[in-house]
This record gives C-alpha cells, structure tokens and sequence, in this order.
C-alpha cells in the first residue's frame, strides 16, 4: 500500500461550501492550502445532479435555497453566481366556511397581501399584525446579520447592537411560542410564522431550551432581509463557483480523498490521515480546518464524540409532467408553487405532528414546504424537458427525526403520508403529474436522516450538524478561534462547518470565520 506524506500552511476536511469558502480566503491570502473530500465531487450538501435516468433536469437533491450567504463574501471571492428573488413568498391552502381558499403572500406587492388576509380571516387584524411582526425582525436582521462576519460579540454587545428590549426578549429570552400566541390569533397565521422555526429542528413552539427561537433567527436574518433565494443553475452553481475561486487562488481540491484521523500537538503541528484510491497518506499542517461535524471531529481524534446528534427531516425531489392544479379555484399554481407552499402547517397540526413524532410515529399530517425551482430558474431543465413543460418539486418535510426511520420502510410510508397530505390541497393527485424515467418509473426520490448519514456523512442526519447556537459568546472569547467562533479543544483545530457558532444553512460563514481566524493567527 503506498504512503505519502505532504506539508502546508493548512489542511480542510470536507469539501463542503463552508469548506471551499475557507480554502478560497487562505490560498489568495497566498498560503499552502489542501482540501481532502471524500466524495468523488466537491459540494457536499449544496450539490445539483440528475436524479432519474434519462430525465434531463439537475436538480438540487439536499441543499435547496440560498439566503445567509452573505454579498461580502461573493464580492470578496468575485464569485460568478445569480442568486434570483422570488416574488411570491408563500401559500398556504386552506378550508374557510367548507370552501377552499389561501393565504398568499406577494413579497412584491403589500396590498394583494393584505387582501389575501382579509379574504381568509374577515378583517385586517392578522395583517396588521404580521406587517408590524415582520418590521420587527427585518430591523433586527438589519443589526444582527453584520455580526454574522465580524468577531463573535458577546451577549450584552449583541443586545446593545440590537437595542430593542421587546426584540431581544421575544427572539432571545422568551419560548417564540409565547410570542407568536400573543400577537397572532388565527392558528393558520401562527402556523405559517411558526414553521421557520422548525426547519431541520426536531422541536415545539414551548422548548424552553429555545431551540425553536435558534432556527427561527436564522431563518428571517438572511443578508439582513430574511430573503430566501433561488441559486441560478441549482445549488451546484454556488460549489462549482466557490470551487471555481479556491482553484483559482491556488488552492489543492482533492476528491475521492477520506480522512480517517486527525492529530495534533496541540498547538503548532497537525496531522491528517487519509485514504485515497492509491493507498494511504498524510498530511502536516499548522492549522487543520475541519468541514464536518463535531461528532466526526471527535471520531477523527480518538475522542467521544458525545450523544449523536438528530435530524428530523423528509427531503423529495420530483419531476412533474406539469403542476397540479388546486382545489382553490382563485389560486394560480405558477404562484403558489413558486414560494414556499405550506401543508398541514396550522399552528395545532405542528403541534399535533410533533407530539406523534416524539412517541415515535410518523404524523398522521406530515407538514411540509414546497417549492418549483424551474419557475424561477428553468436553467435547471434541458431543452427536451422545457419543451414538454415539465417542472420540479421539492418538499421539505417538518417533525421527520431519525428515530422514525429505524425500518427502512418507514421511508415509503413517510413519503405516501406526506403526497396523500399534498393531494388535500389539489384538484387532482400529484401522481397523475409525475413524470417518468426512462424505465416508467415515477420521478420521485426521497431523503431520510439516515440517507443524508449515508449519502453525506452527517451524523444523525442533521442538517445543521448539530443544535444551532445563538450568534454570541456566553463569556469574553480568547484566542482568535475563539473570537470567530470556531475554536475546538485544540488550538490548531479549527470548526468551519455548520457546527460552528455561527453555523447552519448554506452562508459560507463559517469558512470565512475560519479562515479570519487562521489568518490572524499567522499575521501574529
């Protein structure tokens, strides 16, 4: 078996975005930088591919929409990517009086939005509350999401910098539930504003752990707006252009590369192990960046890696012959599919689907969120595809944690829960919309935690690697690792995946925290 060895200034694992962000700042910092992915492409989670055979449409099969990705960093990487802003933000399907109706939200026009309230709720009392809602964490997006990029504050720096007393508590202090039930009285309402508070996160409106106000925060500070975005050419085109750059600035990208320890001394020398398809090699840094999970970063070192981490997701791709029409006759599915689509959402089914998740069954209502990339960004979609018309779907599914999952067929009967809970909303089933695959057989896939351990190598199959952590430090930090956010046990080990402070989603954060902390620590 052959063995090498090499040296650089630093070594990432993991070819994740968050990874090719830190090995784009290092190597045009003009240092020696090398990244070890063990899948045959780079890209990790943010990723666009065929997904069934003689189907032309690359679709984003993890990774789906971009919005804490922030412009510093594609300006600073001169990054070749079109992030394009959907106009229809949301629409929820809904039975008022026995008749179907929904709630649409134009991110475009305020006025539509309002009547589509009073249509659902018979007067302005829930839009009022919603425009003064939203006013409130746009301004604290505005504060916040700067901070995403600078030295991590402190709590108290961070409540100043905020400066809204009644902001802070109902994010930061206070279960969301609390504030959610005090300003919204419709449940549809409250179930709409409640679910960016469970994306990946197996929680409820009344965690006192404040699990739920972690991931709502991420959720509605994106670049200061909120916004979510539709990457133009599918999630592949963000990797393929912060590859692009790392290449670019000099960095070595090596696939197919499967890092099996780490070890340090602790401070000046570092040492990564891996297998590649030739045998075994070595690889010494000065500062070893990890892309991956805490977990795996304790594995890697001999260490415990503690109690696993939980995913709580369904992810399917589809391709459809065409969309579906809806049981609201109002409604015009190239908008309502064009944002995020919400089902079985209210604020009690979320309740409801979570209590049966946590006795472990699957909800009798799965909620999910569902959006058509191609309206937005028909790139995806060969000449023959959008010829014949077809169009892609992605559901997210809500209260989906690994524990469901131990019989692999729970995977079938999540999946067939979920479309019978779609074909609620529609005039028709969504099989009758699917297409087919070369073989005829159904363009529909579906992604479970365990898939995602599997496929990605996220322990648990958490989307977020672990936990989301509020953006500050409990206490004042020391060392540069740790006034970025970064920092592990060893001083020469640094976090730049998800899993970092400031983690989570597709922002590239903390790579670029990462790599500001290694080169300071060099500067020194």
């Amino acid at each position: 078996m052959a063995n090498s060895s090499s040296r650089h200034d630093a070594v990432i694992v993991g070819g994740g975005h968050n990874g090719l962000v830190a090995a784009a700042y290092l190597a045009r910092a003009g240092y020696r930088v090398l990244l070890l992915e063990r899948l045959p492409r780079v890209g990790g989670a943010a990723v666009s591919a065929p997904a069934f055979t003689g189907v032309d449409a690359r679709l984003s099969r993890y990774a789906y929409l971009v919005s804490l990705l922030p412009r510093t960093v594609v300006r600073e990487l001169g990054l070749r990517l079109e992030l394009r802003r959907r106009r229809i933000a949301s629409y929820t399907p809904a039975v008022r009086a026995g008749k179907p109706t929904g709630l649409l939200v134009d991110a475009a026009d305020a006025g539509r939005t309002r009547a589509s309230f009073r249509a659902l709720t018979g007067a302005d009392r829930e839009w009022e509350a919603w425009r003064r809602f939203y006013a409130m964490t746009g301004s604290l997006a505005e504060r916040v999401f700067p901070t995403l990029t600078e030295p991590l504050p402190t709590r108290a720096e961070l409540r100043r910098r905020v400066g809204d007393d009644a902001a802070w508590a109902a994010l930061f202090e206070r279960p969301l539930g609390e504030t959610i039930e005090e300003t919204f009285a419709d449940d549809l309402v409250r179930g709409v504003v409640l679910t960016d508070a469970l994306i990946g996160t197996f929680t409820h409106a009344h965690d006192p752990s404040l699990r739920q106000n972690r991931c709502f925060l991420y959720h509605v500070i994106g670049n200061g707006t909120g916004d979510w975005d539709v990457p133009v050419g599918g999630m592949g085109a963000v990797t393929d252009a912060l590859a692009d750059a790392a290449r670019a600035a000099g960095a070595e990208l090596r696939t197919g590369c499967e890092v099996t320890a780490v070890a340090t001394d602790g401070a000046g020398e570092a040492e990564v192990t891996y297998r590649h398809r030739d045998g075994e090699a070595t690889a010494a840094a000065r500062r070893v960046l990890v892309n991956a999970a805490p977990a795996t970063l304790a594995r890697l070192l001999g260490e415990d890696p503690g109690p696993a981490p939980e995913g709580a997701q369904l992810k399917v791709n589809m391709v459809l012959r065409r969309l579906p029409r809806l049981r609201d006759p109002a409604a015009d599915p190239r908008e309502a599919f064009a944002g995020t689509f919400h089902i079985a959402e209210g604020y009690r089914q979320l309740e409801t689907a979570y209590t049966e998740a946590a006795a472990g069954r699957i909800p009798s209502a799965p909620p999910s969120e569902i959006y058509c990339h191609s309206l937005t960004d028909p790139s995806i979609l060969g000449p023959e595809a959008v010829r014949q018309g077809r169009q892609t779907l992605t559901l997210f599914g809500l209260h989906m944690p690994a524990r469901l999952f131990a019989d692999p067929a729970a995977r079938e009967r999540a999946l067939a829960a979920s479309l019978a809970r779609l074909d609620e909303a529609l005039a028709e089933p969504i099989a009758d919309c699917l297409a087919t695959d070369a073989d005829g057989r159904p363009c529909v896939e579906a992604k479970t935690p365990p898939d995602l351990e599997r496929e990605l190598g996220l322990p648990g199959g958490h989307i977020f690697h672990r936990d989301l952590a509020f953006p500050y430090a409990t206490h004042q930090p020391e060392g540069a690792a740790a006034r970025w956010g970064v920092a592990t046990a060893h001083p020469n080990v640094l976090l730049c995946g998800a899993g970092a402070v400031r983690g989570g989603g597709v922002s590239g954060i903390p790579g670029h925290n990462a790599a500001r902390a290694v080169l300071e620590d060099f500067a020194r």
